[in-house]
């Protein structure tokens, strides 16, 4: 059996003890593990509920399958737990629905392991090969569990659902505004392919199941309530093919999405819809300063106030001109507002983000290049966005509206919009202009990226490629936000096209070795 697709039930691990909800009748207490399962929920007397109906044949023909895979299915298990750990924080809580024998979180790296399932032979099992984790007899359908989880993980199981709507609907009760929920299905390109092996008996047989497009995938995410984050296909050879499986999966997959087996999604809650964006937020606006003395005091004039109270903080970096003096003297001439200001002892805008942003105390945190090609007077919409919910991280897109005529070079926008095309690749979603200076997030946030730093170590002078691939390392949803380029009124730029240019061209080499050839 070269593949055998994961018991896919409507159901998976959660944190449930015996005696709580029952998973097909959400009124009745759970039996103990070896108890026979519970009996559907009676139908309805104007006709049948077809989603207990479905549920019923699912539970009942994995009460008599197999609870251990066989080597085909467990390389593929393998490879499937290889991509979820690049997605799930080491502490994290974790939720799988349809956790079937608890094969998969067996694989998973995480704080804490939950699982349902609506199969009770699965669970029994479950709990066997993890004692340490906690496992409930319900159905992802009338899920009723009291928890809130970090990560909730639905492998290969939509397919298999009665209503995948209302499935993923009851999981917000299990989420809070940091969750993520991560799933994978099946690509329908290999719809003939498994049916074949099926056919063959080289895979095992499954209920009755849909056959989902990626298209149906994201518009019922959004119905129920969840914003598709980011979406990733990995695993072309779903076996280990004599030893060159894993450099097939990792070295030509990113470069065949579209022939891939499995298909990954992330998504969050939809902050819109659950009314739970953020207000009342204070603000750091950090303007790394060299060789910008002209531009200090239009910095302090036109930066307006956001949120509960702005703070602006200069970095100064080893300027040749009289930055550092201009930016003294106009602190001084301004003791109403809230400003700090320091040198940075290291080299590279990237290193004086870091400074500012580690004494900057407010909520979310901005970058504003001294040189205000981004006119200081667009910042409220990065605060919007974040503020609102609608993104976790704002990047600033200089390519969507029309720029003065000397505000860059025609090299340098063929370079921009190259490197957006690669990083929306990269990424896993749309990320046009890489290399605008203003990216604004939350400072909880960044601090979750500078703890995760040692993944991709210290790679980028800039800081933008820094902060960009630790957003889409903790799956953070990246919003473009468009902005009026302007030509400098003062100064040069401290850009060499060539130089840098390569520079950059290797870090996202790096990167891709980090993100998508893993």
């Amino acid at each position: 059996m070269w593949l055998r697709v994961r018991r896919l039930s409507i159901v998976g691990e959660a944190a449930f003890p015996i005696g709580g909800i029952s998973p097909l009748n959400p009124g009745t207490q759970l039996a103990p593990p070896d108890s026979p399962p519970p009996a559907a929920k009676a139908a309805p007397a104007s006709g049948p509920d077809l989603t207990v109906e479905h549920l019923d044949r699912v539970r009942s023909f994995y009460e008599s399958a197999p609870t251990a895979s066989l080597g085909g299915a467990r390389a593929y298990r393998r490879l499937l737990a290889h991509y979820y750990n690049l997605l799930i924080p080491p502490d994290a809580s974790v939720l799988e629905i349809g956790c079937g024998s608890g094969e998969l979180l067996a694989l998973l790296h995480a704080g804490r392991k939950s699982g349902i399932d609506l199969s009770a032979a699965q669970i029994a099992a479950a709990r066997q090969r993890l004692p340490d984790a906690t496992f409930f007899l319900q159905a992802g359908e009338f899920l009723e569990l009291t928890e809130k989880f970090d990560v909730i993980i639905i492998s290969d199981t939509l397919n298999l659902a009665a209503d995948v709507q209302r499935l993923l609907e009851r999981l917000h009760a299990v989420s809070h505004p940091g969750t993520r929920l991560l799933l994978n299905f099946q690509n329908t390109l290999w719809r003939p392919l498994l049916s074949l092996a099926r056919g063959l008996g080289l895979k095992a047989g499954q209920p009755q199941n849909s056959w989902l497009a990626t298209s149906d995938v994201l518009n019922l995410l959004r119905l129920a309530g969840w914003a598709p984050v980011s979406r990733m296909n990995r695993i072309l050879i779903p076996f280990a093919a004599l030893g060159i499986g894993a450099g097939l999966n990792r070295w030509l997959a990113p470069l065949l999405q579209w022939f891939c087996l499995t298909i990954f999604i992330v998504a969050r809650r939809d902050r819109r819809e659950a009314g739970s964006g953020r207000r009342g937020l204070t603000v750091s606006v950090v303007i790394p300063a060299r060789n910008e003395a002209g531009n200090i005091d239009a910095a302090i004039a036109r930066t307006p106030p956001m949120g509960e109270g702005t703070e602006l903080i200069f970095v100064e970096g080893h300027s040749k001109d009289d930055t550092w003096a201009r930016i003294q003297q106009a602190t001084a001439a301004h003791p109403e507002l809230k400003i700090k200001i320091l040198q940075q002892t290291g080299r590279g805008k990237g290193d004086a983000v870091r400074a500012g942003f580690a004494v900057a105390t407010g909520d979310i945190l901005m970058i504003l290049d001294a040189d205000l090609t981004m006119p200081p007077e667009e910042l409220p919409k990065f605060y919007e966005v974040l503020a609102s919910g609608r993104a976790e991280f704002a990047n600033g897109v200089r390519l969507v509206y029309p720029m003065d005529e000397k505000a860059m070079q025609f090299l340098n926008l063929c370079a921009n919009k190259a490197f957006g095309l690669i990083f929306t690749w990269l990424l896993g979603q749309p990320v046009k202009d890489t290399l605008c200076g203003t990216k604004v997030l939350l400072r909880a946030d960044y601090e979750r990226i500078a703890a995760n730093r040692a993944y991709f170590g210290d790679f980028d002078p800039f800081g933008d490629f820094d902060l960009l691939f630790g957003a889409a390392k903790l799956n953070l949803a990246i919003a473009d936000v468009p902005i009026r380029y302007r030509e400098r009124t003062y100064g040069s730029t401290n850009i060499q096209r060539w130089r840098h240019g390569w520079l950059l061209l290797r870090m996202v080499m790096f990167a891709a070795r980090k993100l998508k050839f893993v």
